[in-house]
């Protein structure tokens, strides 16, 4: 974990100007605290002073949310990465607006991000699975904004963020033909646990990157229909369109990009519960929300 010793004068944009594409994780590690602490301090910054235009703001918060993930990857654990940006926020709230430290340091953001916050589309590629985020969207066709696709046996899942009002959003077509009645979000709840639950070995095993049900967080879909072709998963004809609170985004935000989200769906079988489980990479979801902003 980096320290934030002696930062004195120059306490923001030393590394700000780093390319602003969507850097893979592993090339973002070794400096991945000091971009979390300079870009959630120019977040911060933003916020209280107006510095940016919303694209630049959007693309700047997209940005910070990839290096808290990437400090979080390279071993950092929640407690100190909320501990650092507690810090990064408090140097943001003792400058003032006109200072020419922080004059310098938003026109260096201005410069690296403006590109960035013009593109429409962006990949951000996880240790499993990958989101795919898009900024265009329709005004009468709803299309995914924020998706992962995963399969759970000969069953199929879409699932992230779609149309115009980023609704959290579960997609499936089920090889039997069967349909469930209900489907829930599970997310580790990090209020009531230290970190993520991740078994020895794990690998590309995602069902071994979830918390137990006692340490989660049930979000249960608002409403089920017929999936819309174009939210279905490529090649299905038919399937099942969930939508959840968007509180199951706010929880899924804040979690270790390691770990994983479990989408259960509820079918009716003989005198109990039958339920089919299918597992999302938390990954950069938190970045690619903020890319849409």
């Amino acid at each position: 974990m980096t320290h934030q010793k002696g930062r004195g004068a120059r306490w923001i944009g030393v590394s700000i100007g780093l390319a602003a594409s969507a850097i893979p994780s592993a090339l973002l590690a070794a400096n991945a605290a000091d971009q979390l602490y300079e870009r959630t301090l120019m977040t911060a910054a933003d916020g209280r002073c107006r510095l940016f235009t919303p694209t630049i703001s959007a693309a700047l918060d997209a940005s910070r949310a990839q290096a808290r993930g990437a400090t979080l990857r390279s071993g950092a654990s929640e407690q100190q990465v909320t501990a650092l940006e507690g810090r990064a926020r408090a140097k943001a709230a003792g400058a003032a607006c006109n200072s020419k430290d922080l004059t310098l340091a938003a026109s260096r953001v201005k410069k690296a991000f403006e590109g960035y916050s013009q593109m429409l589309s962006q990949v951000y590629p996880g240790d499993v699975a990958s989101w795919k985020a898009e900024r265009s969207v329709s005004a009468t066709i709803p299309v995914w904004r924020l998706s992962q696709p995963s399969s759970f046996g000969a069953d199929r899942l879409m699932f992230g963020l779609a149309g115009r009002a980023k609704a959290v959003t579960a997609v499936a077509t089920f090889d039997n033909g069967q349909r469930p009645y209900a489907a829930r979000i599970i997310v580790r709840d990090t209020n009531r646990t230290l970190g993520p639950y991740i078994a020895t070995g794990a690998g590309r095993n995602l069902a071994s990157k979830v918390a137990p049900r006692n340490a989660s967080l049930v979000f249960t879909a608002e409403t089920r229909e017929e999936a819309p072709l174009t939210l279905l998963p490529t090649g299905a004809k038919t399937g099942l369109a969930f939508r959840f609170p968007t509180a199951a985004a706010d929880a899924i935000s804040q979690l270790d990009p390691r770990e994983a989200v479990t989408v259960e769906f509820a079918f009716t079988g003989r005198g109990d519960e039958v339920t089919r489980k299918a597992y999302v990479e938390v990954g950069d979801f938190a970045a690619g929300r903020a890319f849409l902003r």
